[in-house]
């Protein structure tokens, strides 16, 4: 099967998503962005290939007349077997990078012994995390990983008497190594083999279309890619596009109709017309501030000792959100201190940041030409219920009753549109 890709490095992520030929959404793949922007790529177009592995398989038990119930059932306990093997693989490669430290640093006094106690504990809930039902905060390695290896460490510490901050640096200084693995997720062929060997009484038919998807020969045909970090992104400067012409195209791609689009990413906001192929018209992008972006969200949760995921529902929460006079990052935590001090309620003083983040963004779409409809809200800020809440209510005062389109894939938006004008290249190209 011959595909493109389409990669989005943002400041905090990257995304790639795999098209193919006729334009169809193969696989998408996401992982945290790093000072490795090489690797980076290789591990999101990892992902995005096995996403589009299990697309096929998908399709292979439809083309064998297995019901859509029966396969949809079957491929989530074929990913959550497969998952669990990417994690011990993973963990395998924690493991061994932090002997490699702790030989370095050359740390002794039961920290040897610790890490390893700590690891087999780790490995012990592996399949905990991965059972049916289970509920993750995190799909990312580090973060899963990350808050088993914490706890863990921190009983090591009280009851062996170690120093709890040596042992959260061992797993700093490994983690930076193994996330900048390509290979330690591992491959469909391998896992997907030995997740259906784990399985029990796994159905025939499913085994036999694992080794029918796994044996299909995957060819790309172009790349295109894109995003805050496209500067250092792997790729020859013919094969990159602005972060304004992917976000437009792509949003237009999901929602024909779009005609003005609001992207809220880790690092910028940009506010984009369309016409309606999907040519950006006119943007404005805010300044080099990154108050009204993610950045300053995850700053505000760290504040608040709040995880990035918590602070949208608890606003979202509020009764009576409180005036913010400034979204600026530097002064946010003392303004954030005194708020509280004064008795003002976490969820209160996090809705009135929401809405003066969202304020920043009405601005630009002011200047870049209005709120036309339909309105496409992208970016990982899209999944914020309390951004999403403020942005329906200042658009409906400000421009009535447009219709305002969020997609479940939206932190994709980007990579969508690199991947499209990567398919336009290779049809030129053949053609």
């Amino acid at each position: 099967m011959r595909y493109v890709v389409g990669i989005d490095l943002g400041s905090t992520t990257t995304k790639a998503l795999v098209l193919d030929e006729k334009s169809n959404v193969l696989g998408r793949g996401i992982t945290n962005s790093r000072s490795n922007y090489d690797a980076a790529c290789q591990i999101a177009l990892a992902e995005a290939l096995i996403n589009a592995r299990f697309s096929q398989l998908a399709s292979e038990l439809e083309r064998h007349g297995i019901g859509e119930m029966e396969r949809t059932a079957w491929t989530r306990t074929l990913q959550r077997f497969f998952r669990l093997r990417q994690f011990r693989g993973q963990l395998a490669a924690l493991g061994d990078e932090m002997k490699r430290v702790l030989a370095r640093l050359a740390l002794k006094g039961g920290y040897a012994g610790a890490v390893d106690r700590i690891l087999q504990g780790m490995e012990k809930e592996a399949a905990a995390l991965f059972a049916e039902q289970a509920s993750r905060k995190s799909d990312f390695f580090r973060d899963l990983a990350g808050s088993s290896y914490l706890r863990h460490a921190e009983e090591e510490s009280r009851r062996e008497g170690l120093s709890f901050g040596h042992l959260a640096g061992l797993y700093d200084k490994a983690i930076l190594e193994v996330e900048n693995l390509p290979n330690a997720a591992g491959h469909f062929e391998n896992h997907a083999v030995g997740a259906i060997a784990e399985m029990e009484s796994p159905p025939p038919e499913l085994a036999s279309a694992v080794e029918h998807v796994a044996r299909i020969e995957l060819t790309q045909l172009g790349s295109v890619g894109t995003g805050y970090g496209r500067a250092r992104l792997p790729f020859p400067e013919g094969q990159i596009r602005s972060e304004i012409l992917c976000h437009g195209l792509g949003a237009h791609a999901m929602f024909p109709r779009t005609r003005t689009v609001l992207d809220i990413g880790g690092q910028d906001t940009k506010a984009i017309q369309v016409d309606d192929s999907g040519i950006v018209t006119s943007f404005q992008m805010n300044d080099r501030c990154a108050a009204g972006c993610g950045r300053y969200l995850g700053y505000i949760a760290d504040e608040m000792n709040l995880g990035l995921h918590e602070i949208g529902p608890l606003a979202a929460s509020s009764e009576r959100p409180v005036r913010i006079n400034s979204t600026c990052t530097v002064f946010a935590g003392a303004e954030l201190r005194e708020r509280l001090s004064l008795g003002e309620k976490r969820e209160d003083i996090l809705a009135g940041l929401h809405r003066a983040i969202i304020l920043r963004a009405m601005s630009l779409l002011a200047r870049s030409g209005g709120v036309a409809d339909e309105f496409t809200f992208t970016g990982g800020v899209a999944k914020n219920p309390a951004a999403v809440g403020a942005l329906q209510k200042l658009v409906f005062e400000n421009y009535g009753n447009v219709r305002i389109n969020i997609s479940p894939d939206s932190i994709y938006t980007g990579a969508l549109g690199a991947a499209l004008f990567a398919l336009k290249e290779a049809r030129r190209f053949d053609a």
